[in-house]
């Protein structure tokens, strides 16, 4: 049984929330606020956190820290369920490790299908063998070291688990794309800072020690068992559709499935952060950017479905009203 933690100072809240989790199977803890919060996952650690944001004496945010800052609880999914619409406050959320949002007044729907796709994906961690944690903390310290990425390989991992599960993949090939969105560039632990931070273009030398994490990674992955499921995604998520990628310029079908499901929600997630190297886009550049792309960089078909499915965008979309954010002959709009 799925153990949700709800955390609110407004009874009414928490009764709604009780409300619409009824039924569902799920243990539902109640807290008044931040320090009954802790108190509860000290005392037995959930597997889902409702956390409302705007609380006295301790607001979500600092919840969210605490929780995200303690080693033993860095994959316990938090939903930050707030009126807060602003960008900076949704920023400032992503920066402390928050896993997703939900605007007030709730939805029942969509707070249904966020607590049952994010119990899954724990369900995954809870999955993995002591080296497949070793494997996920190694892209923790990628990610760390990566600078403006905070949360990226969760965010990657649980967009491909949804256009995963929109392509049809079964449940065991759902859980395997998860942890290779998690670990896709494991590799660039071997990348040297100078050329992961640095804020200009590659040169032709340091593009080519770039793309040695490829190979780094499947040497890493291949070297366990449990992991031989993931190799293909790390060995291929720079495939292009095209045949134009690397390592092995594999074109069209010949592209694994799963590793142009992770390129897909990775250039997404890639274009929307801050990088070293260039600002984020908006939303609506980087999905022209995936439309522009597709058919080239990336599946067409998956491309598609990650627009309808996973965005929720109209298939006729006006690209003529979106300016793209794309350094001139920029031939790669996503992470490198």
């Amino acid at each position: 049984m799925a153990r949700v933690l709800a955390v609110d100072d407004q009874p009414l809240n928490l009764e709604l929330l009780a409300a619409y989790l009824s039924g569902t199977g799920c243990d539902l803890v109640l807290a008044n606020n931040g320090f009954e919060a802790l108190d509860a996952i000290a005392a037995g650690r959930p597997d889902l956190v409702l956390l409302d944001v705007v609380m006295p004496g301790m607001d979500g945010f600092e919840v969210c820290r605490r929780i995200k800052s303690d080693p033993a609880n860095r994959l316990l999914p938090v939903v930050l369920v707030t009126s807060l619409n602003r960008v900076e406050d949704r920023v400032r959320a992503l920066q402390l490790g928050a896993d997703d949002f939900l605007s007030k007044p709730i939805d029942r729907n969509e707070l249904m299908a966020r607590v049952v796709t994010l119990i899954k994906t724990k369900e995954v961690y809870d999955k993995l063998d002591d080296a497949e944690h070793v494997m996920a903390a190694f892209a923790k310290i990628v990610e760390a070291k990566d600078g403006g990425t905070e949360a990226h390989v969760e965010r990657v991992a649980r967009g491909a688990r949804a256009l995963g599960e929109a392509a049809g993949l079964t449940e065991i090939a759902l859980d395997a794309i998860y942890f290779g969105g998690i670990v896709h560039d494991i590799g660039k632990i071997g990348v040297a800072d100078s050329v992961l931070l640095k804020p200009g273009p590659l040169s032709g030398r340091e593009v080519e020690l770039m793309r040695r994490h490829v190979s780094i990674g499947v040497e890493i992955a291949s070297q366990l068992r449990s992991a031989c499921s993931v190799v293909p995604i790390i060995k291929h998520h720079h495939e292009r559709f095209d045949g134009n990628g690397y390592p092995d310029g594999l074109a069209g079908g010949h592209v694994p499935q799963a590793a142009m499901i992770v390129s897909i929600c990775d250039a997404y997630d890639a274009m929307t952060s801050d990088r070293p190297y260039r600002h984020a886009m908006s939303s609506a550049d980087a999905i022209a950017e995936l439309r522009r792309g597709s058919g080239t960089q990336w599946d067409p078909d998956l491309v598609g479905l990650f627009l309808s499915r996973v965005m929720q965008e109209p298939a006729d979309a006006d690209l003529s009203r979106i300016s793209l954010a794309v350094p001139a002959g920029s031939h790669n709009p996503g992470g490198r």
